[in-house]
């Protein structure tokens, strides 16, 4: 019934969960350009249920304890030092018994030098840690249900993207303009490369909050 997305952006899945179900969605995040056009999609698609946006940090979520039912985060955590913090901020705002499902991106182990500086720069600003998500759901209340590797997927969807961007150069470079579509163009080829070469992997994580 209450649905939490953290790290919102312009409100990718909260807003299609919402939809699809009805429920009512909260988003959360930083910047504030990801959430002005999450807040103007949520009125043009004229949900069912409740919307609200919050400009808030993920640890230090300004949210009833309790109130929510599910969480999502999609490839937030490996971009955030306090991991552990998110994770606990989460399960002080979720009922027991709610679940929360998140995917992270991360470096695959055991990497040469040279391969690790690749991943590096092909991937998400990453924050490691010395801990697996594993350990650290369990540190703070949360037990998990679902495991799944999604790099396979992930790869295949990052060709798909840089592809449909090959193809729309000329008019992204109109819209984004050619120093930053360049860029974007760069990164998205290293992480292919990275891909295909087994350098990243996604993970997906679903988890129920404990009593």
């Amino acid at each position: 019934m209450r649905f939490l997305d953290v790290g919102a952006g312009a409100g990718w899945p909260g807003l299609y969960l919402a939809r699809i179900t009805g429920c009512d969605v909260t988003l959360v995040d930083v910047p504030l350009q990801g959430l002005r056009i999450a807040t103007a999609r949520a009125i043009a698609e004229q949900l069912a249920g409740e919307c609200w946006v919050i400009v808030a940090d993920g640890a230090a979520l300004p949210l009833q304890s309790g109130a929510f039912d599910a969480i999502g985060h999609s490839d937030v955590l490996c971009c955030l030092e306090s991991k552990l913090s998110v994770l606990k901020e989460c399960r002080r705002v979720i009922r027991v018994g709610g679940r929360m499902a998140f995917t992270v991106i991360s470096i695959a182990p055991s990497l040469s030098p040279a391969d690790y500086k690749l991943a590096l720069d092909a991937g998400a600003p990453f924050k490691e840690t010395g801990v697996g998500y594993p350990k650290m759901l369990e540190q703070t209340g949360w037990g998990i249900t679902h495991h799944l590797d999604l790099t396979v997927e992930y790869a295949q969807a990052a060709r798909h993207m840089l592809r449909e961007e090959e193809a729309r150069a000329e008019a992204l470079s109109r819209l984004l303009g050619d120093a930053e579509f360049s860029e974007k163009l760069r990164r998205r080829r290293k992480t292919v490369q990275a891909l295909d070469r087994g350098l990243l992997r996604r993970e997906l994580i679903a988890a129920d909050a404990l009593g």
